[in-house]
């Protein structure tokens, strides 16, 4: 969960702000915030926390909490058409294949207990709004990497099992800094996550990958996040800066559940002794 948090913030000055290199100021105070990726990304938390095992009733959970959530803070960023979602009364999928669903999923890899019930909570969580199949297409591949990353598989063994069923990642970061930078579709998006992740030696190293690409970097960065703070942890520091975050603006419902959550799911935090 931290991990696409802390993604999301150090991304989002840069999402206006595009720079096309590794060096620049992480989270930076003043310029970097939460956005709608957060948000999201708490709102299925939440969802996942009340998730008792039973598929049928998880959708309407899923909805209510990224309603509920969704108008408590809506200007965090959200794209027009899943504001609509959020502020009518029709909550009905539109089929889209915006990276909307996949900034939010990660934590699905997280809760889920096999495969299978990865696969299906991602679905579930993905199709309440993003019902296109480049969407739960992402939300899968995503979820998966991040539970193969919780149970310890390789990076060779999470990119071999991603490019065999999801996605061509037979690219390098350079090639996408030499053009436009990352899109808002998931099939732009997604694989420059995946491959964020596969060139980075640690967790900093894994954002300032998803950031240096341009584009919709706060998104990207989450997503590379979540894969990432899984699979090395996360320094306490960015830690600590990312709940400050949270603190300042008095966003106490969105701190009740990063403490839920973490109580029950930790986050792999290093430099701590336990």
């Amino acid at each position: 969960m931290y991990g696409t948090i802390i993604g999301d913030i150090a991304g989002s000055y840069y999402e206006v702000n595009n720079i096309k290199t590794k060096k620049f100021k992480f989270m930076e105070k003043n310029k970097s915030s939460f956005t709608d990726d957060t948000v999201m990304t708490l709102a299925v938390c939440k969802s996942l926390l009340e998730y008792d095992g039973n598929f049928e009733k998880l959708r309407d959970i899923v909805i209510q909490n990224m309603v509920t959530i969704g108008r408590n803070h809506s200007q965090c960023g959200f794209g027009g058409e899943f504001f609509r979602w959020i502020i009518t009364d029709n909550h009905n999928p539109y089929n889209s294949y915006g990276n909307g669903a996949a900034m939010r999923v990660g934590c699905c890899g997280i809760v889920g207990t096999n495969i299978d019930e990865v696969k299906k909570l991602s679905k579930i969580v993905t199709e309440v709004s993003h019902n296109h199949e480049e969407s739960l297409k992402a939300a899968e591949s995503i979820s998966l990497a991040v539970f193969m990353a919780k149970n310890k598989c390789s990076k060779d063994e999470i990119k071999k099992y991603i490019t065999n069923n999801y996605y061509n990642l037979n690219f390098s970061l350079q090639e996408k800094r030499n053009l436009h930078g990352a899109g808002i579709t998931c099939q732009d998006c997604v694989p420059q996550a995946f491959v964020s992740f596969f060139e980075s030696n640690n967790y900093e190293d894994a954002i300032r990958n998803a950031i240096s690409i341009g584009g919709d970097s706060d998104t990207v960065a989450a997503i590379t996040g979540c894969i990432a703070g899984t699979y090395y942890g996360i320094p306490k520091k960015y830690i600590k800066k990312a709940n400050s975050f949270f603190i300042e603006r008095y966003d106490y419902d969105l701190i009740e559940i990063i403490k839920a959550f973490e109580k029950k799911y930790p986050t792999k935090i290093l430099g701590i002794s336990r």
